[in-house]
């Protein structure tokens, strides 16, 4: 009877135990190739997807349409203003007394500031008065009158005339002054002030009576 050979002394190699299992185990770890896997691998080739170009990006759309736009600012309304403000705005100015109707200035205002300021000068017995009258200058006719802003002292030694013609203190303003008798002249009184006001037109008179050295230790 014939001896059995084994498979090294018959020249065959016996299959390993590794070369079967492989397909099998290489198959079940494989991927399976019906959806697309996503990999960890960069490429070099792949858009950047914060590009804003569309066209050469095509996730630019999406990340666009994610990102919130921003709104402007709303304007202001002008209603949103403080009520202090309003009010301010709306507050007119107060009218200064030189708006005053002339009669009204002249009485109100005038004549007791003139007879306070020369008061300071040392005159105590001032007589302060207005009227609407003739012109009482030597040698002038009129029979017109205009109003005219009076002032006596010293027992009536010493008298002023100070006239407005045009019931205006923004208009034409005269001076004439005299020691016991009627004024010989007519003095024109702040014809070179663009703007009267109830100081100028006291200090004024103050310095031209000042001029007259009726005034203070005069």
């Amino acid at each position: 009877m014939a001896e059995e050979q084994n498979h090294n002394e018959a020249g065959e190699v016996a299959p390993s135990t590794v070369d079967k299992q492989a397909p099998s185990v290489a198959e079940e770890h494989a991927p399976s190739t019906d959806s697309p896997q996503a990999t960890d691998i960069p490429t070099a080739n792949a858009p950047d997807p914060k590009a804003v170009n569309s066209e050469t990006n095509p996730n630019a759309a999406k990340v666009a349409a994610a990102s919130p736009k921003r709104e402007k600012p709303a304007a202001k309304d002008a209603t949103d203003e403080k009520p202090a403000a309003k009010a301010a705005a709306k507050k007119e100015k107060a009218p200064s007394v030189e708006d005053k109707p002339f009669v009204e200035f002249i009485e109100q205002d005038y004549l007791p500031a003139v007879q306070k300021a020369i008061a300071k000068e040392g005159v105590k017995d001032l007589q302060l008065s207005f009227a609407k009258q003739k012109l009482p200058i030597v040698g002038f006719q009129s029979a017109e009158e205009c109003w005219q802003v009076v002032g006596r002292w010293q027992n009536g030694l010493r008298q002023f005339n100070l006239y407005f013609p045009d019931e205006d203190i923004q208009g034409k303003k005269g001076f004439s002054c005299n020691e016991g008798k009627k004024p010989s002249t007519l003095e024109s009184f702040l014809i070179d002030e663009r703007k009267i006001t109830l100081d100028l037109l006291i200090f004024g008179l103050v310095q031209r009576l000042n001029g007259q050295k009726w005034l203070g230790l005069n």
